[in-house]
């Protein structure tokens, strides 16, 4: 269904701080020139936890408006009210979107018995596929192997972008799942470990920057082509490593800012990428072959 490299696509904000259509535009027609997969709209890089709810509703229109077809657009739905992810879901479910990203209820501190209800919940209203989320790191709560896999047998709910950056949990999921129910990594660090290992894409913070570079990891695992993947992904580590100095998507919207990509906008309580770090971040994007010279 949705294979390779799946961008956690930031969302740019104009010098007042509103979503800047036209840089959103310019993103867009950058992934998809540069052969990323599909786009992830207002996930966490995506800073929906500090979108309105009708900048949530645009966002997503607007990015599938934006797209025009060209990529399948996920958009990311996902709060700590089964509720309200039902509603904010339906209500942007007419607009040409293609799945659902729906992560695991954060702060609540859900039992697994609620995340299978609330998952469950979720799926049986909708009319899109659902793509579950599980990032222990932000949600405190962990979906584990056996919750994974009472959920995988639902029609509506075709896989999950697993964020542990655990590979010995994904060898419980896949030995509980059958096999074409999706499976995603969501940490770039062992993103390549991941689809050696039987996953079939990545949902990715640092595509942002390097689209070109993640989608060509993704064909080469794909291919079985081990060398050539190492040789690619150890370019990528230094980069990966700095787009995580500070909180997602801190690090990397400096970054496209520096690209030309973006204004470095962010909200509240998100603030500027530390001065101290810059440095670390330049010589990063250096090694992946990302020139800011030419972006200037």
């Amino acid at each position: 269904m949705f294979k390779g490299s799946l961008v956690a696509l930031a969302t740019p904000f104009d010098s007042n701080n509103r979503v800047d259509y036209g840089s959103l535009k310019s993103l867009i027609d950058f992934h998809i020139n540069a052969g990323t997969d599909g786009l992830v709209i207002a996930g966490t890089t995506g800073e929906a936890a500090t979108l309105t709810k009708p900048e949530h509703v645009d966002l997503i229109a607007r990015s599938v408006e934006l797209v025009d077809g060209r990529i399948p657009v996920i958009a990311g739905t996902g709060s700590n009210s089964t509720q309200q992810t039902i509603d904010l879901s339906l209500e942007v479910g007419g607009s040409g979107i293609d799945a659902y990203l729906i992560v695991v209820p954060y702060y609540n501190k859900p039992m697994q018995e609620g995340m299978l209800q609330h998952f469950t919940a979720v799926a049986d209203s909708v009319h899109k596929p659902i793509m579950m989320y599980n990032v222990p790191g932000r949600t405190v709560a962990d979906m584990q192997a056996d919750t994974v896999a009472q959920l995988a047998r639902h029609d509506n709910i075709f896989g999950l972008k697993e964020a542990t950056g655990d590979i010995d949990r994904l060898r419980q999921i896949r030995a509980l799942v059958d096999d074409d129910f999706m499976l995603y990594s969501g940490d770039d660090f062992t993103a390549l470990e991941f689809l050696q290992n039987g996953g079939h894409g990545i949902v990715t913070v640092s595509g942002n920057v390097v689209p070109e570079a993640i989608a060509r990891l993704c064909k080469l695992a794909a291919a079985d082509d081990d060398d050539e993947a190492k040789r690619l992904n150890d370019t990528l580590q230094a980069l990966n490593d700095a787009l995580f100095l500070e909180s997602n998507p801190i690090p990397v919207k400096w970054a496209l800012h520096q690209m030309g990509l973006m204004l470095p906008g962010l909200r509240l309580p998100l603030t500027q990428f530390s001065l101290q770090y810059h440095d670390q971040m330049r010589s990063a994007l250096a090694i992946a072959g990302v020139n800011l010279e030419d972006a200037a």
